[in-house]
């Protein structure tokens, strides 16, 4: 790439991380809701048309960064050590505190909770995040089939994807009540490993023996 082309990147990269910064301070200071696009231009000095240039949509303006979580996400199943199952690299992914949770600065904590009240307060912000979740089991699907070499129409991969998303969707959301309810680092942090190790050691168990209805 020559240096022109680096500093055209570099200034895009640059107007991307201004308009999504912009964004997420006016939706922390009133909500997701109330703040049009237009607003978030205005407050970022760029027209409207250059925010959708960016992002598609109002909520890609909030969850703006998350293709990063999902690489990391499949590269701890796809980078395991050889011997390792996908169930191993997956707990020590979902019990390694990362971003705003791993700080522990009261800044962060606050930036934390910030960010939970906007997605809790917001109907579009959950439905959106839920979609985003079946993306992410999507692919974890295709990379275990891939490994598996499982036949085509085998939904045996899709089961165990869901599996191991299912405990990310149950520690998120165990994160957030915790969270609004005052809970703070490292309190914070411990619980959410221990609710994953937890959460982890019964997909480990199996399902055969658990919730057996008493006679």
């Amino acid at each position: 790439m020559s240096q022109e082309g680096g500093l055209r990147e570099r200034k895009k990269q640059q107007t991307r991380l201004l308009i999504a910064g912009t964004a997420r301070r006016l939706f922390a200071q009133r909500s997701f809701e109330e703040v049009t696009v237009a607003e978030v231009a205005r407050a970022a000095d760029v027209s409207e048309a250059t925010v959708f240039n960016y992002f598609p949509t109002k909520e890609d303006l909030f969850y703006s960064g998350l293709e990063a979580f999902e690489e990391e996400l499949l590269g701890s199943i796809r980078d395991r050590a050889a011997g390792e199952s996908a169930l191993a690299a997956f707990s020590r992914f979902v019990t390694t505190p990362r971003g705003l949770l791993d700080a522990k600065d009261p800044d962060a904590a606050e930036r934390l909770a910030q960010i939970t009240r906007v997605i809790c307060e917001s109907p579009a912000l959950l439905a959106r995040e839920q979609r985003i979740f079946a993306g992410y089991t999507d692919s974890l699907a295709a990379l275990i089939a891939e490994e598996t070499s499982a036949k085509p129409g085998d939904i045996e991969p899709w089961v165990a994807a869901n599996a191991l998303m299912g405990v990310h969707r149950a520690l998120v959301g165990h994160t957030r009540r915790l969270i609004m309810e005052g809970v703070r680092n490292p309190a914070l942090a411990r619980d959410v490993r221990a609710q994953g190790r937890r959460a982890v050691a019964a997909l480990e168990r199996g399902l055969g023996d658990y919730a057996v209805k008493p006679g």
